[in-house]
């Protein structure tokens, strides 16, 4: 089959595209933006990229288009194929449809640590030699890719029955208004956390409950659900109704379910049902990375993975890219990058860093850009998830292009007072983070976007030779 995939280039169609091809399928795309890295990805693997979004492409006579949820009505090649009755479908129920049929799904969803917690999980199963299939919306450094139809290849290989998949609240298509995940059919299905976000697309938090409801009513009964024990708006998602097994995580350790305790070094024990599992040995900081690891080992169970077998691989784990990855240190000072952009994955990730780092000064460099974010949803909660920085860089103006915000980011900021500043140019917020930062700072990148690639502008700034700085 030909596939022509609309909106090719992002994270989840992207991944869509490798699997398709990997699959046996012909694939062919088209996006606004077609740019590295992920049209590298996408051509290493043969697979042509068409730069807009023109009507001529239909000369292509795929037998099937593809719609990603970046695709809306005006779009001049979508109107094109629904002017001409040409056969069409959204990602995610292509995904349900022609990968994960006759799979066991193991999805992770979640406002927060899907995808760290989908590269944990990946990544016990194929430490026990299970090989999965996966769908994750980061690259996993452990493979060094995002998605793959299976560990198993070669002639004559069956493929693993296994797959991870991140999975999805947001909207599946312009036609299509459910949550991406209700398409993926999961028989293991490990429910994070819940708090608003996307405001976008929903109204308020009971809305996002509706939609996780939805989630737990496709689980088979002979599933399970692995549900974070601390959120009450989880408890109300399960108390609509639950037809399958249950299992909590972040209890106290006498309580049933899984629990943990932190160590003195960092490390800490996984406890079930108030029997130790074993203690995970590793680099990776925060409560909230500790939560991800026992949600992914209480998974892992569910397959038939014995828990000290998990925790050990967790001892190899190596994180994901875009997850407080150091991305270079020049005169003692580092420079993290971080996915965070929602007020909680702040707040934990700069917590997180404060616990790595003690004492040293963190100088947190952020970018509003999530929809929710630029339409000031959340911007109340923004001085409080950064009161841990000691320094706070803001990036972002108001206005009318796509990346702008609705409002007022310096305002917003104006509790922190004197330690924060904000910026509407990319080389003048350069210039003050180089100016401000001094051996020993830890400098804290957070977006969601590619935030014009300050990260390595500010390393080479700091490799300046210092007069120059001045």
């Amino acid at each position: 089959m030909h596939i022509h995939i609309l909106g090719i280039c992002g994270t989840f169609m992207g991944g869509l595209a490798v699997l398709a091809k990997q699959a046996g399928h012909k694939v062919t795309g088209c996006d606004a933006n077609v740019y590295p890295p992920m049209s590298t990805q996408l051509e290493e693997q043969g697979i042509t990229l068409i730069q807009g979004f023109g009507v001529e492409q239909t000369a292509l006579q795929p037998d099937l288009y593809v719609i990603g949820n970046v695709v809306v009505r005006g779009n001049p090649l979508m109107e094109e194929i629904l002017n001409r009755g040409l056969p069409y479908i959204s990602g995610p129920q292509w995904i349900g449809e022609h990968i994960l049929r006759d799979k066991w799904v193991l999805a992770v969803a979640g406002t927060h640590g899907k995808t760290t917690t989908s590269a944990m999980l990946a990544w016990i199963l194929e430490d026990a030699g299970y090989d999965p299939g996966f769908l994750i919306g980061g690259v996993p450094m452990n493979f060094g890719i995002s998605a793959r139809l299976s560990g198993k290849t070669g002639a004559g290989t069956e493929a693993s029955s296994f797959f991870v998949i991140e999975a999805d609240e947001y909207d599946t298509a312009f036609f299509d208004k459910r949550s991406k995940f209700v398409h993926y059919h999961a028989k293991t299905a490990i429910l994070n956390n819940l708090e608003y976000d996307h405001a976008d697309i929903f109204p308020d938090l009971a809305a996002i409950e509706t939609q996780f409801h939805h989630l737990v009513r496709t689980i088979p009964g002979v599933g399970r659900l692995i549900v974070n024990g601390r959120e009450p708006a989880l408890q109300r998602v399960l108390d609509r109704g639950c037809w399958s097994e249950k299992e909590f995580f972040g209890g106290d350790n006498d309580q049933q379910g899984w629990s943990l305790y932190t160590q003195d070094n960092g490390h800490f024990e996984v406890g079930f049902n108030g029997e130790p599992q074993g203690t995970v040995q590793w680099e990776l900081s925060g409560e909230h990375n500790r939560m991800n690891a026992v949600a992914a080992i209480a998974a892992a169970r569910h397959v038939g993975v014995p828990p000290a077998q998990a925790v050990d691989a967790l001892s190899r784990f190596e994180s994901v890219k875009r997850r407080m990855e150091l991305r270079g240190s020049v005169r003692e000072i580092a420079v993290y990058d971080d996915f965070a952009h929602h007020p909680t994955a702040i707040a934990t990730t700069v917590a997180g860093l404060r616990k790595k780092v003690g004492a040293a000064r963190i100088l947190a460099v952020l970018e509003p850009r999530s929809n929710t974010m630029k339409l000031g949803a959340m911007k109340e909660a923004l001085p409080g998830s950064l009161s841990e920085a000691d320094l706070v860089f803001g990036y972002g103006a108001r206005g009318t292009g796509k990346d702008a915000l609705d409002w007022n980011l310096a305002a917003a900021l104006q509790p922190l007072s004197s330690k924060a500043s904000t910026y509407d140019q990319l080389d003048q917020l350069v210039a003050a983070i180089v100016k401000a930062a001094q051996p020993g700072d830890q400098i804290l990148v957070m977006s969601n976007g590619g935030f014009g690639g300050v990260h390595q502008k500010i390393l080479t700034a700091l490799s300046l030779p210092l007069p120059e700085l001045q």
